[in-house]
Order: C-alpha cells, then sequence, then structure tokens
C-alpha cells in the first residue's frame, strides 16, 4: 500500500513572491487601493459619457474607445490581483488571512460586477456597424460586441442586474466557497495514516485492489458525513440559476450555458448524438477490463473503474514526469518544450496533495504569458497526463498574452483545446515506445480518461438537466441526488458497472460553480483529437495557425476558428471521425488484453 506517495515535502510548491512578498505586505495593500481607485474613476467617466442601456453617444467611436480602454486597464489590474489571493485560499482552506482578503477583495470587486453588466448592455444596443467602420477598437473587439448584443436580449432590468449581482455574493458564490472549504478539510483515518479527501481519492488507480475498495469507502463515508451541507449548497445554486433563467427568459438551463461557450444548439446536439452512438463502444472496454481484472462477469465496481491495467513500465514520480512531459512538447515544438522546461524552473506549480488544499487540478492566469498550476500529484501516467493537460492551459495563457484583457476573456468550449493537445502529446509519445503490458497499460490510460470525459461527463449532463428540472418544484434531499446521480450513470454506463458511486454530484465541484460547466470538457476533447489528426496530416502548415488560433479564442465563435482548420462542428460527421480514434484504441486494448490476459 503507498499512501503517502505524493505527499512528501520535496514536491514543489508554487511561487507567490514574485508577485507580492505576502498578502499582508504594503506592496498588496497598495495594488488593492489603486484597483479601487480605478474601479471609482471608471464609474466616474461611465456616468459622463452616458454609459448605459439604450444610450447612444454623439462621437459613438471616441466613446467607446474610452469606455473600452478603461474597461481593459481596470480588468488588467483585477484579474492577477485576484489570482494572488486564489494562490493561497486554494492550498490552505484554513489560512484564515488568505480567507479575510479573499473576503475583502469579493467586496471590492462586487461593484464592479455592476459595471461589467452595464458595459454589456450599453454595447449591446449600440450601433455596431456604424462603430467597427469607425473604430479599429471596435473592429477588434467585434466578437464582445456580438455576444453583448445577443445578452442583451437576456438581460432583466439593470436595477435587477445590480441586485443579483450584489447578492451573488451571499448566495450563489457563498455556498460554492463553502463546498470548497469544506470538501478541502475532510480527512479519514486511513492505513494508520491521516489522509485529506485529495490522498484518499488518489489511490483509486492503486495497484492493490483491497486498498482501492477501503479508500472508495472511506471516500464514501466522508462525502456522506458532509451530505447535508453540501446537499444545501447544490440547491440554493441551483435554485438560484433556475430563477435568474427564467427571469432572463431562457428556454431551460442548458440554453443559458451556450452562448458563453462559443456554440449554438445544433453543435451541441451533433456532438451529444455522436456521443451517445459511442456508449456500445466504451461498454466493450470497460468489459474488457473487468474481465482483465478478474471479474469474469464482465462487470467494472466503481472502486477498479481507475484501477491500473497492465504495466506501467517505469515509476511515474514527479521528477519523471516532469522529464517526460518536456521531452514530449520538444518534438511537437522546440517553443512548447521551452515553455514547459520554465515553468518547471520558476515554480509555477503546486504538486503535492495536503490537508486544507483544493482537490483535482487547475491552471490560472498569473500574470502576462505566466500562469499558477495546482496538481495533486501521484506517481502514474495519469497524474503525468494531468500535468502536460494543465501545461496546455498555461501556453494556451501564452498565447493569449498579446490580446486585451476582453480579448483574452474566451469561452470554456475553447479553453479545454490547448490542454487536450497537449495531453494528447504525451500520449502518443508514451503510447508510440510500449509494448506488451506496457502499451496496455498506455492505452488503458488513455482510456480511463477518454471515458470520463466521454461517458462519465454525459452522466453528469443528465444529472445536472435532471436537477434543474426537478428543482423547479422543490429541494432535494441527500439521498433524492444519490438517487439521480445512479440513474444517470446506469444510463450512460450502462450494465457494466456493478456498482456505481452515488455522491459524485458531491465530489465534482463543477456542479457548485456554472451551469453545465461539463459538456465543454467532452468538445474540448474531440475538438482537440480533430485539430491533433489535423496536425499529422500537415505539422508544418498545422503549426503556423495552431498559435494563432490559440490567441482567437476571445475574438471569435468556435464555430468559426474551427471552419480555418477545416471542421464543420455542426456536423455529427467531424465528433464521430474524433470518436474513431477513440474506438481504435478501443479494439487494440480488446485484442492486447485478450493476449496477455
Amino acid at each position: 500500500m503507498t499512501t503517502t506517495r505524493s505527499s512528501t515535502d520535496s514536491e514543489p510548491r508554487w511561487r507567490t513572491d514574485d508577485f507580492f512578498p505576502g498578502l499582508d505586505s504594503p506592496e498588496y495593500a497598495r495594488a488593492v487601493d489603486e484597483l479601487s481607485t480605478a474601479a471609482q474613476a471608471l464609474g466616474e467617466l461611465w456616468d459622463r459619457l452616458g454609459v448605459r442601456r439604450g444610450e447612444q453617444p454623439q462621437d459613438l467611436s471616441a466613446a467607446f474607445e474610452a469606455v473600452t480602454t478603461t474597461l481593459n486597464a481596470l480588468l488588467g489590474k483585477l484579474r492577477p490581483l485576484w489570482a494572488y489571493v486564489y494562490a493561497f485560499t486554494s492550498t490552505d482552506s484554513r489560512d484564515d488571512l488568505a480567507q479575510a482578503k479573499a473576503s475583502e477583495l469579493e467586496m471590492l470587486i462586487q461593484p464592479m460586477r455592476g459595471l461589467f453588466i452595464r458595459y454589456d448592455a450599453w454595447t449591446g444596443g449600440l450601433d455596431h456597424e456604424t462603430l467597427k467602420a469607425t473604430s479599429a477598437l471596435a473592429r477588434s473587439h467585434s466578437y464582445l460586441l456580438e455576444r453583448a448584443h445577443y445578452d442583451l436580449q437576456h438581460q432583466m432590468s439593470p436595477a435587477e442586474e445590480a441586485l443579483a449581482s450584489e447578492l451573488s455574493l451571499s448566495s450563489n458564490m457563498a455556498w460554492y466557497k463553502l463546498r470548497s472549504n469544506l470538501s478541502s478539510q475532510l480527512y479519514a483515518e486511513f492505513g494508520g495514516e491521516r489522509l485529506s479527501m485529495s490522498a484518499i481519492r488518489n489511490l483509486a488507480d492503486d495497484p492493490d485492489a483491497g486498498v482501492r475498495q477501503r479508500a472508495f469507502e472511506a471516500e464514501l463515508q466522508l462525502w456522506q458525513s458532509a451530505e447535508v451541507p453540501l446537499a444545501a449548497a447544490l440547491n440554493s445554486i441551483k435554485g438560484q440559476m433556475g430563477i435568474l433563467n427564467r427571469r432572463r427568459g431562457y428556454v431551460g438551463a442548458v440554453e443559458a450555458t451556450l452562448q458563453g461557450n462559443g456554440i449554438d444548439r445544433a453543435t451541441l446536439d451533433a456532438m451529444q448524438r455522436a456521443v451517445v452512438a459511442s456508449f456500445p463502444d466504451f461498454r466493450r472496454y470497460f468489459r474488457a477490463k473487468a474481465r482483465t481484472l478478474g471479474h469474469a462477469d464482465g462487470k467494472l465496481p466503481w472502486a477498479d473503474l481507475f484501477a491500473p491495467v497492465g504495466e506501467p513500465g517505469r515509476v511515474w514520480t514527479y521528477p519523471e514526469a516532469q522529464m517526460f512531459v518536456e521531452e514530449s512538447f520538444r518534438s511537437y515544438s522546440p517553443r512548447l518544450g521551452d515553455f514547459a522546461a520554465r515553468a518547471f524552473r520558476e515554480n509555477w506549480i503546486d504538486v503535492p496533495p495536503r490537508d486544507g488544499k483544493a482537490g483535482g487540478a487547475f491552471c490560472m492566469n498569473w500574470t502576462l504569458g505566466e500562469s499558477r498550476i495546482l496538481l495533486n500529484h501521484a506517481p502514474s501516467l495519469s497524474k503525468t497526463m494531468t500535468l502536460a493537460h494543465e501545461l496546455g492551459h498555461a501556453y494556451h495563457n501564452l498565447c493569449l498574452a498579446g490580446r486585451t484583457p476582453l480579448q483574452r476573456d474566451h469561452p470554456m468550449t475553447l479553453a479545454e483545446t490547448a490542454s487536450i493537445f497537449c495531453e494528447t502529446i504525451v500520449q502518443r509519445r508514451a503510447l508510440a515506445s510500449a509494448t506488451g503490458q506496457e502499451r496496455l497499460y498506455v492505452l488503458e490510460t488513455m482510456l480511463i480518461g477518454h471515458a470520463q470525459v466521454v461517458v462519465d461527463i454525459h452522466s453528469r449532463f443528465l444529472f445536472e438537466s435532471a436537477v434543474f428540472e426537478g428543482r423547479e418544484k422543490r429541494e432535494f434531499a441527500a439521498a433524492e441526488l444519490c438517487a439521480l446521480m445512479e440513474q444517470a450513470q446506469q444510463d450512460t454506463y450502462g450494465e457494466v458497472l456493478s456498482s456505481l458511486h452515488p455522491y459524485a454530484w458531491a465530489s465534482k465541484s463543477h456542479y457548485y460553480s456554472s451551469s453545465f460547466y461539463n459538456y465543454p470538457y467532452t468538445f474540448g476533447l474531440l475538438f482537440g483529437l480533430g485539430l491533433y489528426a489535423r496536425y499529422q496530416t500537415d505539422p508544418d502548415a498545422f503549426r503556423a495557425q495552431y498559435d494563432d488560433l490559440l490567441s482567437r479564442t476571445g475574438m471569435e465563435s468556435a464555430a468559426s476558428l474551427a471552419a480555418e482548420f477545416g471542421v464543420d462542428i455542426r456536423d455529427e460527421a467531424f465528433w464521430v471521425s474524433s470518436l474513431d480514434v477513440i474506438r481504435g484504441n478501443i479494439q487494440e486494448y480488446e485484442a492486447l488484453a485478450a493476449t496477455l490476459g
């Protein structure tokens, strides 16, 4: 049993002193004061220029340029400050100073949200054609104008939008914070050690079946111990979103997410049809895995869902993961390899799981061209791929560095493009040199990741749809949420699982933030696989276009950007072609498992 395998103090933690000496430093306090002053000045300028819904200034281009330039400047001050504070709260939820500073910053930001809503309402109603004809800045922000026009059709009155924004601190954002803090402080005695929830969940791919089963049972018990506040949080967030969606004129909760994700319903439906059609293929993979693990009935218990199959061929310690990722990235381009080396050298990454640290992994923009990455590393190829995935996000941030803050605001669907692409580079390199049991291990690691993004995420989509529908009538008890979760898992995994994860609604933080946060990951995976296929066809031509595409993900729709690579995302055939890549891996996995078994 290897319960301490990723909690060593020797693993790196991210650097924060390159920004400010500390949360209690004069430099940090001065930056907060400067942000407050800039926000006040922005509001005064907008009052003078008449920036409000329905107003058409006499000098249209001059007003738009003044307003947009000052808003970009404010966002340039705001976003790094928030990242700095979050670097502390996400790695230690018991840090009282960090929590206090985060609360203070949220209170300062709150009035700014009213300015952002005001900007959208104003720009959405402007004469866009005249504006773009007279202003280069407007032309470079034309996609923002298109989105603002759409959003204007779904805005409540200015007073209602301002109130909803003001109340969010004490409603959905407060519930999200509760869930985050509570889950980061759950721990259990396991194998004679006190392990955090992140460390417990990292045992899901332990080689020992007994360890996996006990860890899964411990995880369920921890979630059950917190089910009352977690259910209250989920009910409150979804209830609030349902009310706001109705007041804004959306037909259902899904419609409210499409524009923000840069796609339309035709695109989502095409992707979902292809996804559902692929389930029989994934079930073949699950049955092959179950038999390989000794389950003669071909059914897989949830505790074995992430079990390793085959032999890793190497120990994927964090130093080993660093070296492999950097070398893999260099096989694509020197720029990408140098970028990874810089991230490692300059300590952008917080590696080990520990008590009080947020679970999972994420990447956040730090300063222009720099990011910070949170991991909960364990020695496996899966976690190595997670490192590559998050570095892909960081590379995307690098490509966006030359754009304005408003242009850098890109949808979740396209946010996964670089991360999936980088993950695929590492997967392909690991597979290229692997034979026998090691090849089976690599295929297993790839397929369980793909199954999560295709199969499991569709179960989350079904679950969230059911919650929104039912929440129109009443709140759900924790047991009812568990039942909905199990039903969604049965509808997607089918009969190949002998046990389910009823508390997946508690373990997935995404349910507690944006509505339908999950399906963009499926889009990102399949879009990324499609782009990788284009890269293989003509590597040099692809490299010449790729970084530019990443830099414009906040400036054009997903359909428009995809068309530049000959991709029609409204055509189901594209999604089927991406899934065919996975089907090929499943076919090889089945044959190899049968041969080696």
